[in-house]
């Protein structure tokens, strides 16, 4: 198991990009010592709600050193604290048209053009899959539903918004970034299936992590999106927005199955968009590593194995919007976002 916020090591020497120097350079700018820089790591880390680093000097000088990539959480801390980007803060290079200079100033303000600026700018990450997608529809939708939190008033329809993804790809922490600015409940397949999964598996004589073998895949899983897409129906019945995510990596490449539920939800005056995560391996590995939960075992112990089962470049096969969360991006960004707020989520 990896310490916190460390990712392996020779994977975070051999990261594209990766120059520690910067790192040591944008603390010294601030005037920050390393014991300094760690406390305000973990204030920030703790005021964002991501997973405390221990943040105590050796590690963050390990950091600076280049001997210890920083795992997830502690770039995310990094971020916040600089008021930077990863590639700024010399952790990796940028992907194409990222945008590396965000200039989000924080303001006391509720309500203000700097404020609908930073979203539409989060919301800029969510682009056209397909000719077809609404993508511009999506965002006025998730836009209005920030402002009516606030100033009352949504023109448009319910929305059940889809958020799909390989696992690790980030699906889990952009829905809850969507349902932060909108208010739209998010049911997420795991906490609301896994006991239930867990018992079944047991019952059936296999392990309660299983989430690989035949026994699983043609029996437990199609339970398991079954109990998701009724309660995701019981909030559609009451024409109520929500935010549902899953990998759906089965689900969103047949057709048939798409359509039966964009017409039980146009039946009930609800639209219904996809946004699939796009996320590298390498990315994935390291949420899952992060994450430590125990049905990610299997994965990680037989990674290789597993890795022959993504396809980096698959889409939903009806129209939808793509969120670039290679390398963390999108992550990143929504932390961003999230910091210029403040008060506001």
């Amino acid at each position: 198991m990896l310490r916190d916020g460390q990712a392996v090591g020779d994977v975070g020497r051999s990261r594209a990009g990766w120059r520690p120097d910067k790192l040591r350079e944008v603390r010294e700018a601030h005037g920050l010592t390393l014991e300094r820089a760690g406390e305000r790591l973990r204030e920030v880390a703790e005021r964002a709600g991501i997973t405390a680093p221990a943040a105590n000097f050796q590690t963050l000088w390990q950091h600076e050193q280049g001997e210890v990539y920083p795992g997830p959480h502690y770039r995310r801390a990094y971020c916040l604290m600089y008021r930077g980007t990863e590639p700024e803060l010399g952790f990796r290079h940028p992907l194409p048209d990222e945008a590396t200079h965000l200039n989000l100033t924080p303001s006391s303000e509720s309500r203000n053009g700097a404020h609908v600026l930073a979203v539409e700018r989060a919301l800029s990450q969510i682009t056209p899959g397909t000719d077809s997608s609404d993508d511009h529809g999506v965002h006025q939708r998730i836009i209005d539903a920030w402002k009516r939190r606030h100033t009352g008033g949504d023109p448009n329809r319910p929305t059940l918004l889809i958020v799909g993804g390989f696992a690790g790809s980030g699906k889990s922490e952009f829905s809850r970034f969507i349902s932060q600015l909108t208010g739209w409940p998010v049911l997420d397949k795991d906490p609301i299936t896994r006991p239930l999964v867990e018992r079944l598996l047991v019952e059936m004589g296999s392990e309660p992590n299983d989430r690989q073998s035949e026994l699983y895949r043609d029996q437990v899983r199609p339970l398991e999106y079954q109990c998701l897409l009724e309660t995701a129906y019981a909030n559609v019945d009451c024409s109520i927005s929500t935010v549902l995510t899953a990998p759906f990596v089965s689900e969103v490449q047949d057709v048939r199955w798409m359509q039966r539920l964009t017409n039980r939800c146009e039946a009930r005056g609800v639209s219904v968009a996809i946004v699939w995560i796009r996320c590298d391996l390498e990315t994935m590995h390291e949420y899952i590593s992060f994450r430590s939960a125990a049905r990610d075992s299997w994965k990680l112990q037989h990674w290789d194995e597993y890795a022959t089962t993504i396809d980096p470049e698959l889409r939903p096969a009806m129209p939808h919007m793509v969120v670039d969360n290679r390398l963390g991006a999108a992550i990143s960004l929504t932390d961003q976002v999230r910091q210029v707020f403040g008060a506001v989520f």
